[in-house]
Parts: structure tokens; sequence; C-alpha cells
């Protein structure tokens, strides 16, 4: 039988900005298959926070409504309802999952609260 052991909480999880350029507080992180956001700056080469749940408050890129609940993705400039751009040919570009709306948000709204985790 396999076991593990308590680490920590979760909430943050230390992140090295492996990049040649500081990663400023509240920037947005992809990882693989999800997104974090940086509670603090991070230069390169050094560790920081990075949050890895909770709610925060994105750029609504997508134009369509989005549900409380709904699936979101990150499409490197903010938050939008659509899991990719819609090409079909080699341009497909897959966006980064980003949570669920943690409220919903109408067609024409500026920004949406995303829980994520």
């Amino acid at each position: 039988m396999s076991k593990a052991s308590y680490w920590q909480r979760g909430e943050t999880l230390d992140y090295k900005n492996t990049g040649s350029s500081t990663i400023e507080a509240n920037t947005v992180v992809e990882l693989t298959g999800r997104v974090g956001i940086a509670g603090t700056d991070i230069a390169p080469g050094a560790e920081g926070d990075l949050h890895v749940c909770g709610v925060f408050e994105f750029d609504k890129t997508g134009t369509n409504e989005i549900a409380f609940g709904q699936p979101v993705y990150f499409d490197k400039t903010g938050i939008t309802d659509a899991a990719n751009n819609g090409e079909t040919s080699g341009s497909k570009i897959a966006y980064t999952p980003a949570g669920f709306a943690a409220k919903a948000a109408a067609a024409g709204d500026a920004k949406v609260l995303v829980k994520i985790g």
C-alpha cells in the first residue's frame, strides 16, 4: 500500500522563475493544464509564491456570457469561455484551463471572477 505524508495546505506553492525577466506580482503564470498567480515579484532564478487556488478578477476577453460555474480558459490575454481559438487547421491554439466562473459575467462585461485551482 502506498502512503503519503502531509506537506502543506497548497494554497500557494514555491515557484522558480526560470525566465530571464522578473515575474511581477499578480501576473498570470501558465502551468501544465492550469494557471497560477504570482503572489510577489519573482526575480529570474529566484523562487517566489504562486497562488494556485482562490478567486481572482481577470480581464474578460471572450464576448459570450459566462455562467456561474462554467469552465473558463486563459488565452494569454484574459479569460474566455472558449477552449481554443476556433481554428481547425494547424493554426489551432488550445487555451490553458483557468478554473471556473465564480460569478456569472454578461457578454459585455470587461471583468470576470474566476476560481482557480
